[in-house]
C-alpha cells in the first residue's frame, strides 16, 4: 500500500501543531494548572492581582504560540511551497524542489493526532504534520498505513 499526496502548509496548520505539542508537555499543563488556580483563588476572595495574574498565564502561551506560528511560516521557505509526500512500506518520504528525505518507519518516534491534523514525528521534537483538510479521502489510508507500519504504543490517533 502507498498513499501519495501534496501538503501546502498554512500558519493555522502550525499553530494547531505547537498547541497540542506545548499543553500535551508537563510545562504547558502545569502552565495551565497554576494559571486556573490563581483565577479560582482570585474569584475566590485572594484579591484582583491573583485574578489577573491567572488570566495572563493562562493567555500567554497561546498568544504566544499564535504569533511564532505566523513568524516560523513568514521565516522559512520550505513553507512556501508544497511538500510531496510518499507513504510506502519503508517509510516516509518527502520531497520538495527535487530533494528527496526519507525516514523509515521503525525510526518514527511517534504519531498522534490533533484536532485539524495527523503528526507524525521523527523525533521529540522534529515532526511531519498532514492537514486533515488537506488529506480528505486519503485520511483513512494514512492512518491504516502509519497504523499498519508503527508500534501500537506509539500511535495515538482519533478521528
Amino acid at each position: 500500500m502507498e498513499v501519495e499526496f501534496d501538503i501546502k502548509m498554512t500558519p493555522g496548520d502550525l499553530y494547531d501543531y505547537m498547541l497540542h505539542h506545548t499543553y500535551s508537555s508537563a510545562s504547558g499543563l502545569i502552565g495551565s494548572i497554576a494559571g486556573a488556580l490563581m483565577v479560582v483563588a482570585g474569584v475566590s476572595g485572594a484579591g484582583m492581582i491573583c485574578l489577573i495574574a491567572g488570566i495572563v498565564v493562562l493567555l500567554y502561551l497561546p498568544v504566544t504560540l499564535f504569533l511564532r506560528s505566523r513568524q516560523q511560516f513568514l521565516a522559512n521557505p520550505s513553507f512556501k511551497k508544497p511538500l510531496h509526500f510518499k507513504m510506502t512500506e519503508e517509510g516516509i518520504e518527502v520531497s520538495q524542489d527535487g530533494e528527496i528525505q526519507s525516514q523509515k518507519w521503525e525510526d518514527m518516534y511517534k504519531a498522534v493526532s490533533t484536532m485539524k491534523s495527523i503528526v507524525v514525528y521523527t523525533s521529540p521534537v522534529n515532526a511531519s504534520i498532514f492537514p486533515k483538510r488537506v488529506l480528505g479521502e486519503q485520511l483513512p489510508g494514512v492512518i491504516e498505513i502509519i497504523s499498519t507500519h508503527m508500534p501500537v504504543k506509539k500511535v495515538k490517533i482519533r478521528c
